[in-house]
């Protein structure tokens, strides 16, 4: 199961991994350190070099993150109001997160864009406030790509260094992935079943 998962990534080359990336950061149950962390592996195997990987990894995030930032920015509170109070569901939130996200990015700064970018839950989610609160879209661009860029050579070098010990763990890797991926699917659940509209 180990060499099926970094197969597929290796297969789906960094286009593959632009396009994980970009659904990553549109639609939260896929989690980047997966994909990235894989992408190490496929680094350590000499199938993928990391400064590319690093490049289509960090551009795919960077354009995920700003789907969320534009429709912010074009929509505004009045017009994207109504439209979390029919979908969020779907995308487990309530218009009281958006309020809640907003309220913290407009306490700590646009600064947040960068540092949240390590943070699992809050990386995605920090990007609406940002455009509904107009953040200047170079400034907001800059900010994610400098974050992501961080964050995915931790998660490409620690896949690096895990490949060191594939040996030693065989048979692991494979069935921790998919838990990994198995737990993000089941927590999105979890929450959907669970939303509640507060609006």
């Amino acid at each position: 199961m180990d060499e099926l998962i970094i197969r597929l990534i290796e297969q789906g080359g960094y286009l593959g991994i632009f396009v994980l990336m970009v659904v990553e950061n549109v639609f939260p149950p896929i989690p980047s350190e997966v994909i990235m962390g894989v992408g190490g592996i496929a680094v350590a195997r000499g199938s993928m070099e990391f400064w590319p990987l690093l490049l289509v990894g960090s551009v795919g995030s960077t354009l995920g993150n700003y789907v969320w930032f534009a429709v912010g920015d074009r929509l505004g509170y009045r017009r994207l109001e109504p439209l979390v109070h029919r979908w969020g569901r779907w995308l487990t939130m309530t218009w009281q997160d958006v309020e809640r996200s907003t309220a913290f990015f407009q306490r700590h700064g646009q600064w947040v864009v960068f540092f949240l970018r390590f943070s699992p839950f809050l990386r995605t989610l920090i990007s609406l406030p940002a455009g509904l609160t107009h953040m200047p879209r170079g400034r907001f661009l800059v900010f994610t790509f400098a974050g992501t860029l961080v964050w995915n050579s931790l998660l490409i070098v620690g896949g690096h260094w895990l490949a060191g010990y594939m040996e030693a763990m065989d048979g692991v890797i494979g069935p921790a992935t998919a838990a990994m991926v198995l737990l993000a699917v089941a927590v999105w659940l979890w929450r959907v079943v669970r939303w509640k509209d507060e609006g």
